[in-house]
């Protein structure tokens, strides 16, 4: 795959593309995402998850409707009272960091009170919750459970994708050509199976044409 490949494959800017190039082909070696159809899918999942390779750490600047993605882990009273209100341009820390605690507390290791903000997701896949980050950082040989801001360098952002896309099996998914299983792996549910599959289709028309 080349820089050129890369960045139509993904369907991102030249910036974007020399930027995230040499770290997500690195990744790819290091994890076995080794076929074109497998780094097709690879980069439509990641795109997905980092908003088209922009984002590599997870906001919580939801609306009160934008709250409904986390079902009942928020009561209604929450949503109203935490959520971005019509005319307000952006939620305050303090209201994210209240958001992250509800809805990701008291799970996958977050037993401390702020271990939802400090266990957010971060990397090009948006690794989530204290055990993720401690399995992860054991697969790479970094720190993330004292040190998860490591999560944000390009590199790391670039292999945590592919510690996870390994660890969970999903070249299989890839290899079968099944989005929505492969989605529902990756985050749980059906979250943006319609842009999966949008750049799927974008991303094997490049890498996979004979």
């Amino acid at each position: 795959m080349t820089k050129d490949q890369f960045r139509r494959a993904a369907n991102i800017t030249q910036s974007l593309a020399d930027k995230w190039f040499d770290p997500v082909k690195t990744a790819m070696n290091e994890f076995g995402i080794d076929t074109p159809k497998r780094q097709a899918y690879f980069i439509a999942q990641v795109g997905t998850e980092s908003g088209g390779f922009t984002g590599i750490s997870e906001s919580f600047n939801y609306s009160v409707a934008g709250l409904a993605i986390f079902g009942t882990r928020l009561t209604v009273a929450q949503r109203e009272r935490l959520g971005r209100k019509p005319g307000e341009l952006a939620l305050s820390p303090g209201r994210q960091m209240a958001i992250a605690n509800l809805v990701y507390g008291g799970r996958y290791g977050n037993n401390m009170n702020d271990d939802g903000w400090k266990y957010r997701g971060r990397g090009l896949k948006q690794v989530t919750f204290r055990d993720n980050y401690a399995a992860c950082g054991k697969a790479l040989g970094i720190d993330l459970v004292n040190q998860p801001e490591l999560l944000l360098t390009d590199s790391n952002a670039a292999r945590s994708a592919g510690w996870f896309w390994k660890a969970n099996n999903c070249n299989q998914f890839a290899d079968a050509g099944d989005v929505a299983g492969l989605t529902k792996r990756i985050n749980g549910g059906n979250n943006g199976l319609d842009d999966r599959k949008a750049r799927t289709k974008i991303a094997e028309s490049v890498l996979c044409q004979a």
